[in-house]
């Protein structure tokens, strides 16, 4: 169920800036807080215990709430800043604490990383910690600057994109990194 769940919030926030330019002319910013502080709850409840589920649920419960007491649409295009916030937290926490999560992700395929390839691993961490920290910059700016259909066709396009160009490039580089070994 809890995985399910998170799904159903990914594609959420994949949707997101989709329905709320769509959905601003018909949806009232309290009812958009409604329907994703319930699945943020509901994520809260039945969610694995992972580091950073609780807070992150905590915090975008909160977001929701503010949202739906001051029911501003201009509130509504932060929500992508949120979630690049806890990605950057969450790959940053990683590289202090515990295992860098690219090298978790690693270790799922190959349990016995050598030292290089532990290296390689904190490396592309580090670089997805600036993706979603200019990623969160560029929402901000958008959000604060620049018409709706901007921040729609970025947050729900082109950030996406980018994500995609930083997987596939850091595939090709690490098949590089492999040939050369």
């Amino acid at each position: 169920m809890s995985r399910l769940i998170g799904l159903v919030l990914l594609l959420a926030g994949m949707l997101y800036p989709f329905a709320v330019y769509f959905g601003l002319g018909h949806i009232a910013p309290w009812q958009f807080a409604l329907l994703l502080g319930c699945l943020w709850l509901l994520r809260g409840l039945t969610g694995e215990r992972r580091p950073g589920s609780l807070w992150m649920a905590v915090v975008a419960i909160g977001f929701c709430l503010l949202l739906g007491v001051v029911d501003s649409p201009a509130l509504l295009s932060w929500y992508p800043v949120l979630s690049s916030g806890f990605m950057l937290i969450l790959f940053g926490v990683s590289l202090i604490y515990g295992m860098p999560i690219v090298e978790r992700l690693a270790r799922l395929t190959d349990p016995e990383l050598s030292d290089i390839a532990v290296r390689y691993t904190r490396t592309v961490t580090k670089i997805w910690c600036l993706f979603f920290l200019g990623n969160g910059l560029i929402a901000s700016a958008l959000t604060l600057w620049a018409p709706l259909s901007w921040w729609t066709l970025y947050n729900g396009l082109i950030s996406y994109g980018l994500m995609g160009l930083l997987f596939a490039g850091e595939w090709l580089v690490r098949q590089r990194v492999r040939g050369r070994a």
